[in-house]
């Protein structure tokens, strides 16, 4: 059922698949509504007991643009009897296949519906996608929220992200962040470098643990020099002379190769097949040597680390038992008056002894003081 409905009468869907809405793109829909009015209505379904007599289905980008320029009433598509989970599948599909929908977007929508028991395979065929893409989107949900920004952007394509989203978190940052930086010459090489990181996931070393032996290092010398002067021989007399044959013109090699034209093509064709095979076996080779390094920088400064926090620990035990010294050598002078006191206590008697010696001596005038009324009382006693 179509009919005008007030802007106020509805409200977006909180589930709505897409999240981000371009300012940009924004700005163009309100100016072509301005002008032209607005083509397509939106597509709602009633809801009942809410606050808001109507809820988007489809079309909350047109919804915005009319409400800013101050549009009141909006022509509706009115949907009766939808539940919740077809509300939201309608919702995807009207996005999917837009541009303006990002892939995160996408991956998030497939997510709701699979958490809803939908299969990969039922997915795609409601959307018209392949049962892979689903696969590759569904997969891009274990990309840390960095990452999955740059996806949004457009900074890293979709099946670069994809491999980025098959490793470790702290991994996925490392490859990302080196392709938008520009270390690579293609997007081939980021993805051989990301495959060559989850090689390093796997397994410890890719040079193994232990040393080779002498027979091993003996045969990769003569495997080394093998192949370096093959390229170097493809470079020096390969190269030019193909450098040599592309500045001719076509009508020149007819005449030059004449008879043995058709087997050169075949020649070259498949020189050109063996080319491109060993240009990506080596692309992989480099992605593997990179992720090499990666790992190397990383254990190097996992021992750092531990050597810096090693070293931490020795001088905080240091610092600890300097100050057990320290406040055991204070503790020490506390203890040597009491050994004084107690030792002081036997020589208590002989203090005590030293008063009543001094006490019973008299000077001599005393002594003088005292005979003198003596011989006083003899003189003067009458004699018989």
């Amino acid at each position: 059922m179509f009919a005008d409905l007030k802007i106020d009468e509805i409200a977006p869907n909180p589930e709505q698949p897409r999240k981000y809405f371009d300012e940009e793109q924004h700005k163009e829909l309100k100016g072509t509504i301005e002008e032209n009015g607005l083509l397509q209505p939106v597509v709602v379904r009633p809801v009942e007991g809410a606050a808001t007599p109507y809820m988007l289905i489809a079309g909350e980008r047109r919804w915005r643009a009319c409400k800013a320029i101050g549009k009141t009433v909006i022509p509706a598509n009115i949907l009766k009897d939808i539940d919740d989970e077809t509300a939201y599948v309608l919702g995807i599909a009207e996005n999917v296949g837009r541009a303006n929908m990002t892939i995160m977007e996408e991956a998030g929508g497939y997510a709701d519906l699979a958490a809803a028991g939908w299969d990969p395979l039922k997915i795609a065929k409601q959307f018209g996608k392949t049962e892979t893409h689903i696969k590759w989107r569904l997969g891009l949900l274990t990309l840390r929220q960095e990452v999955s920004e740059m996806v949004d952007k457009g900074q890293i394509k979709p099946n670069l992200a994809w491999h980025i989203a098959q490793l470790n978190p702290g991994n996925q940052m490392v490859a990302a962040t080196r392709y938008v930086r520009g270390d690579f010459d293609s997007e081939a090489e980021a993805q051989h470098f990301a495959n060559g990181l989850k090689m390093m996931e796997k397994q410890t070393s890719l040079t193994g643990e232990q040393a080779p032996d002498a027979e091993t290092q003996e045969n990769r010398k003569v495997q080394k020099a093998k192949a370096k002067d093959g390229l170097g021989k493809a470079e020096e007399v390969l190269l030019p002379l193909l450098e040599e044959l592309a500045e001719k013109k076509p009508e020149d090699l007819a005449v030059i190769l004449g008879d043995d034209l058709t087997r050169h093509v075949k020649v070259i064709g498949k020189l050109y097949s063996q080319v491109q095979l060993v240009r990506n076996l080596l692309s992989k080779a480099q992605g593997i040597q990179r992720a090499m390094e990666e790992d190397f920088k990383r254990k190097a400064l996992e021992v750092q680390k531990e050597a810096e926090e090693a070293k931490g620990k020795a001088a905080e035990a240091e610092g600890k038992a300097v100050e057990e010294k320290s406040a055991s050598a204070e503790k020490k002078p506390d203890a040597k008056p009491v050994a004084k006191k107690a030792a002081a206590k036997p020589t208590t008697p002989r203090s005590k002894a030293r008063p009543a010696v001094t006490t019973t001596r008299k000077t001599a005038a005393q002594k003088k003081s005292e005979v003198k009324p003596v011989a006083e009382e003899w003189e003067a006693t009458p004699a018989k």
